[in-house]
């Protein structure tokens, strides 16, 4: 679990004891009822800001899915960074998703570029044009790759671990995405993409392309 959620599961912890042990004193018909809402907020943020433990196929040559959820886009672009006929991949994550990003593929942070923006639905294409976002491109073997960080309607606060001139393994912790976004990835032209528009992915455990 990332320090974000510790710390709002912590408030949330403290709020919710303290109502109950005020209900014990205090007779007032409302406090029951507050007490339940603050319970299922909690419970809900125990859910939302899990991090399983996860393992990467023993593979060689894999690029491994960043993210939890499902794929909305997979299109060809032109991409100023990563170049011609790349692959662009949007994953998107919703509520109920492990909002746990992760490295995709070894590689040196090349730059971490955050733009402010919009807070539209990540569901939507043009999310990417016009939210609130983080970009992150590594150097790798087959190229430069791109990985954004996209805020959805209710996500306010995106977590970014890589910094410029860090190097880092497949798998390690990327970041992280406060309820409901989108993450995309766009892949070097080298690369075989292996999922499909629709299908649901797992970060770190589902492989979306070989070299």
């Amino acid at each position: 679990m990332d320090p974000e959620g510790k710390k709002i599961l912590s408030i949330l912890l403290i709020i919710t004891s303290g109502l109950f042990i005020i209900g014990l004193f205090i007779k007032l018909s409302f406090i029951p009822i507050v007490a339940g809402i603050f319970s299922l907020l909690l419970v809900f943020c125990l859910n939302f800001f899990r991090d399983p433990e996860r393992k990467i196929p023993i593979e060689k040559n894999i690029i491994i899915s960043p993210a939890d959820g499902k794929i909305t886009k997979v299109e060809k672009i032109n991409d100023p960074e990563v170049g011609k006929d790349s692959t662009l991949i949007s994953i998107f994550l919703s509520v109920f998703d492990v909002h746990a990003n992760r490295v995709p593929i070894d590689g040196k942070v090349i730059s971490v570029e955050r733009k402010s923006g919009q807070f539209v639905s990540a569901y939507r294409h043009d999310a990417v044009d016009v939210n609130e976002q983080v970009t992150i491109i590594l150097s790798t073997s087959l190229g430069a790759v791109k990985v954004k960080q996209i805020a959805g309607i209710i996500a306010r606060r995106i977590l970014c671990y890589a910094k410029k001139n860090m190097t880092m393994n497949q798998g390690s912790k990327l970041g992280f995405i406060m309820f409901g976004s989108r993450t995309d990835i766009i892949l070097p032209p080298t690369v075989n993409v292996i999922v499909e528009l629709g299908q649901r992915v797992k970060g770190t455990e589902t492989i979306i392309g070989k070299f």
